[in-house]
């Protein structure tokens, strides 16, 4: 397993690519309202990141299996959707929650992110989901620094999610991301302190739990992308894309519009 840590050039090349991938999302945030289709978001997105930001939206034929391209430019996953959800006609209505997946390449480095969106009002539970998974995203962040292990990511999102009565969805996780959309290593949102790759200055992962509201299993529909929960209970995702640093740890896709770091994450 070969994990790139990366110079000051490549840095320099991700917090880029994080911004703009940022900046998808602030863009999108106010067309995402009940009766807007996942298509329009899809091309809304597509538009700005190709003819305002010049970049590439890294999703759109992706094909990491060799025969089953993703057809979109961003990720849409609705309530008991987990992840990968296909972009469609069928517009949102007032109480969906959303997840948008985006991914932009600028200059060869890629820049990973998603969002909550909250279609209208939606229920106490969702709305409760939603901000617990945020809280979760976070706990792990503030595990990233030189000499920490992946398993201590994985074990405070655990600890967390499990804490409140969430599962945590074993399946897909977090990686590392530079040059290459997917690098080692992987990033699990479970296990236990101290095991796994330790941290170094340079690496670059992203950290995206998906946490359901009901059973942490899951299943995959006939389009060969689309992951929901087998229980059908809602689920929720956010992610960031994470720079270790000297003494720390830096958020490459923070934003202005991007919601703040919880209380608990101090300056």
């Amino acid at each position: 397993m070969t994990i790139t840590i990366k110079d000051e050039a490549g840095i320099n090349g991700m917090r880029i690519a994080g911004q703009l991938t940022a900046q998808v999302l602030d863009y999108l945030a106010p067309f995402v309202k009940p009766g807007v289709t996942t298509n329009e978001l899809d091309q809304l997105a597509e538009d700005y990141t190709t003819k305002v930001l010049h970049a590439i939206s890294a999703p759109l034929n992706y094909d990491p299996s060799g025969h089953n391209p993703y057809p979109k430019s961003i990720c849409t996953s609705i309530n008991h959707q987990v992840c990968h959800g296909i972009p469609n006609d069928k517009p949102l209505k007032k109480g969906d929650i959303l997840n948008v997946d985006v991914t932009v390449i600028k200059d060869g480095w890629h820049g990973d992110s998603s969002r909550m969106y909250i279609v209208g009002e939606a229920s106490i539970a969702a709305k409760r989901l939603c901000a617990l998974t945020y809280e979760a995203l976070w706990h792990g962040i503030l595990q990233v620094k030189p000499g920490a292990h992946l398993g201590d990511i994985g074990h405070a999102i655990q600890k967390f999610a499990e804490g409140h009565g969430l599962s945590v969805v074993r399946e897909f996780c977090g990686h590392g991301i530079g040059q290459k959309f997917h690098e080692e290593p992987q990033v699990l949102h479970y296990g236990r302190p101290g095991t796994l790759d330790e941290l170094k200055e340079g690496m670059t992962l992203t950290i995206e739990p998906m946490l359901n509201a009901g059973r942490k299993e899951i299943k995959e529909l006939g389009d060969r992308w689309t992951i929901v929960t087998k229980d059908h209970s809602l689920s929720a995702q956010w992610e960031h894309t994470i720079l270790v640093t000297p003494t720390g740890y830096e958020v490459l896709t923070l934003s202005e519009g991007c919601p703040k770091p919880p209380a608990f994450v101090k300056p």
